[in-house]
């Protein structure tokens, strides 16, 4: 019998990530030994997505899975992350993990940035999802009985509207021209809480919506702004 390759997943508590772990499990080729979120500091939310880590915590104990944190300062640049990155990686090889898998299903420049940064640690990236058609993969996603909820829209794009909203096929028929389904130009970040994947739902009750605006990264770039709605934690117990 085939041995299985050792995965750790880069794990966002999306639909995306979601539907990657979905996905090695079916074919039963790797052996994911843990979930790798990245966090931003002081706020204890899940970067990007703006969930608190006490959510994330629930959501990975549901699915069975350990999971590392990898803390990151608030507005942080790209070489603070690939140092914590580098350090970070240098621990799963130590453990004999020698791939890293991610819900990526399109962005070619961001495949090759993770193969190039991957590389220099001697590990190998794998995409589950990759080249699908992403109309497909959301409807394939909510056939399956996965439950996500948007907690992040960018908003040159998505009015707050979209925020709090469970993705289903209305939803989605809604969405702008533009707008791809799966948000993978990052149009909206999800929190998953249900679905085959876990022993028990997460449970949560939404809280306040807000308006960030973060600095533009560089002088290419204008300012963005999203909104976020904040899920409060219920106890599961």
């Amino acid at each position: 019998m085939k041995q299985q390759r050792k995965v750790f997943l880069n794990w966002s508590g999306g639909k995306d990530s979601c539907m990657a772990l979905y996905t090695l499990r079916q074919t039963k080729d790797s052996e994911v030994v843990s979930l790798l979120t990245t966090v931003t500091s002081g706020a204890d939310r899940i970067s990007m997505h703006g969930v608190r880590t006490e959510l994330l915590k629930e959501q990975v104990k549901a699915i069975g899975l350990p999971c590392d944190l990898m803390y990151i300062p608030e507005n942080t640049n790209m070489e603070v992350y690939e140092v914590r990155m580098q350090k970070q990686l240098k621990v799963y090889t130590q453990r004999g993990v020698s791939y890293a898998a991610f819900g990526d299903i399109f962005l070619e420049d961001l495949r090759v940035y993770r193969e190039n940064n991957l590389k220099k640690a001697g590990i190998t990236a794998v995409f589950p999802l990759w080249g699908r058609d992403t109309g497909e993969l959301i409807r394939e996603f909510i056939d399956l009985g996965f439950k996500t909820i948007i907690t992040c829209v960018d908003a040159c794009v998505l009015d707050q509207s979209f925020v709090g909203r469970v993705i289903d096929k209305k939803l989605l028929e809604e969405l702008p021209e533009g707008v791809d389904p799966c948000g993978e130009n990052g149009e909206f970040h999800t929190f998953v809480f249900d679905g085959p994947l876990f022993a028990k739902p997460v449970q949560f009750s939404k809280g306040e919506i807000v308006k960030k605006t973060y600095p533009a990264p560089s002088e290419e770039y204008e300012e963005t702004a999203y909104w976020f709605i904040d899920l409060i934690p219920v106890n599961n117990q």
